[in-house]
């Protein structure tokens, strides 16, 4: 969890720097308004979990825990080849700098939102490394509401720049 935790805030500093490259080319920020839900319940993923293995007794069942923990690990890949193919156009904030065409290289060449398969993954497969399986559940729950408001936001910011 700890370095979950340090990946995170490294997410952060990388959206920081993004976020000054955007808006000095004029980038526009669309949705603020669902950002800190976003933020409350990703840092609820970290503490859910450890609050659910720490007051439910959850035990390492290793036929569920080694599966899991190779899904965070190919997750955690996986996102940082999306971070990777947006390069600076990559935020965790819905930031879009007029007239730059839509990535369509690494995962983009499949999915519009890989990043967001991979929110579902790992939201999934974090909590079950420790056998939280309650925050599993209400995370996912929770993250497919919060990924309902997020595409129509992002597909529309999208749709106005293009």
């Amino acid at each position: 969890m700890a370095a979950i935790t340090a990946e995170r805030l490294f997410e952060l500093v990388v959206a920081r720097r993004h976020a000054r490259w955007a808006a000095a080319r004029g980038g526009v920020e669309y949705g603020r308004g669902h950002y800190p839900v976003m933020v409350a319940l990703h840092i609820g993923l970290i503490v859910g979990t450890l609050a659910e293995v720490a007051l439910g007794h959850r035990a390492f069942v290793p036929m569920v825990g080694w599966p899991a923990l190779a899904g965070v690990v190919l997750a955690n890949a996986a996102r940082w080849w999306c971070i990777r193919s947006l390069g600076p156009q990559w935020n965790t904030r819905v930031i879009i700098v007029p007239g730059l065409p839509l990535v369509s290289s690494g995962p983009y060449r499949w999915v519009r939102h890989p990043n967001y398969v991979v929110v579902i993954a790992e939201g999934l497969a974090l909590p079950l490394v420790y056998g939280a399986w309650l925050t599993a559940l209400l995370f996912t729950l929770a993250n497919a509401a919060l990924l309902m408001v997020r595409t129509r936001v992002e597909n529309k910011a999208l749709e106005l720049v293009a």
